[in-house]
């Protein structure tokens, strides 16, 4: 069977070029006569996996030699109780709720501390991004939380918040490693790297080293302190082997495309393509304000959700898959990845003008 055009917002799609490596190198990764998946994470084969993929990315996003780089487990999800458990010695952080993903990490975080939403756009079904110029951001505020990027919604932050000098913690999940990214400007990023990076079970964390606590916390566990995985250099415990080895690949991948301005370049070139479409079209309509549009995931509606739901059946026979919407919001989305190519997209487009002619 031929490849389909993978547009799901995660798992999602990968370089092809690195999943045939990746294939090769099942049974005896270069001569060692077993997989990655059998090695031991202590041996010095893994051992040299680990510091290639560390030692990659932060070339690719010029990360500074004061940022801790670390590969954890527990997805996103677990990141919304692991930043404020860590990252809140004064019990207060203020968070931007600005999609699902935000407003379940600011829920979490409220279990841990004086949490307060300082501005959302859940008016509007986080459609836009709120105007983060002048936030009533609180003196006893630890940080402030974003997400970046809004997979659901389809929206992307194109001016960092003014945090009146508060640390910036930003979820990068959906476009991580899709643009050059100043990481001096936030106090820690994070990632689940199924969407951009790798597969499901991994997420690179990339925290300022004072904001991490020097002393073991009280009452917080072992596994959830980010000093314990810094400390042991994401070895405390079996890590995800595979998924480290596979993101090793993908960073090396991004490299040989010309790093991560050629992939903002391209990925912006890929996007026009759709909403280009979806501004002319008659029939589908983006939902998202223009100024606020995500180059990662691009939700669209025809206005009609049984007509929805037969250009999501019709697109699917014809070979492009996971373009049905969130369950919380309906309608469609195509997450354009930075392995999605050019070509999935245009042929996507002219799939859509044709389901437009014989619906109009």
């Amino acid at each position: 069977m031929s490849r389909v055009y993978n547009f799901s917002a995660g798992p999602a799609v990968l370089p092809e070029e690195v999943l045939k490596e990746a294939a090769e190198e099942m049974l005896d990764y270069r001569g060692c006569g077993m997989s990655v998946m059998e090695m031991s994470h202590r041996s010095k084969m893994f051992s040299d996996i680990l510091e290639s993929a560390e030692a990659d990315l932060r070339d690719l996003m010029g990360i500074p030699d004061n940022y801790k780089v670390l590969f954890l487990q527990g997805g996103g999800s677990l990141q919304f109780a692991m930043v404020p458990l860590n990252l809140m010695p004064h019990g207060a952080a203020d968070y931007i709720v600005t999609g699902q993903w935000a407003k379940k990490a600011f829920k979490e975080a409220q279990k841990f501390g004086d949490v307060k939403a300082i501005a959302s756009s859940e008016d509007k079904t986080f459609s836009y991004i709120p105007d983060c110029s002048d936030l009533p951001v609180r003196e006893n505020a630890d940080y402030v939380y974003i997400c970046e990027n809004n997979t659901i919604y389809g929206t992307k932050y194109k001016k960092l918040p003014n945090t009146k000098g508060k640390i910036l913690v930003a979820d990068q999940s959906s476009c991580f490693l899709s643009e050059p990214v100043d990481v001096e400007k936030y106090g820690m990023i994070w990632g689940g790297v199924q969407k951009n990076v790798g597969p499901a079970g991994l997420v690179v964390a990339i925290i300022r080293e004072d904001l991490i606590p020097k002393e073991e916390l009280p009452g917080v566990p072992t596994m959830l302190q980010y000093k314990t995985q810094a400390d042991a250099g994401s070895l405390y415990n079996t890590p995800n082997c595979y998924g480290i080895y596979i993101c090793g690949k993908v960073f090396q991948w991004l490299k040989k495309q010309g790093g991560l301005s050629a992939m903002k370049e391209r990925n912006e070139k890929k996007a026009a393509v759709l909403y280009d479409y979806l501004d002319q079209s008659k029939l589908f309509k983006g939902t998202v304000v223009k100024e606020d549009r995500s180059l990662m995931n691009v939700p669209f509606v025809t206005g009609d959700k049984d007509l929805d739901a037969e250009f999501v059946k019709a697109a699917k026979e014809a070979g492009f898959e996971n373009l049905k919407g969130h369950r919380t919001v309906g309608g469609m989305r195509a997450s354009i990845y930075n392995a999605m190519p050019k070509e999935g997209i245009q042929a996507l487009v002219e799939f859509m003008t044709d389901f437009e002619k014989k619906h109009l």
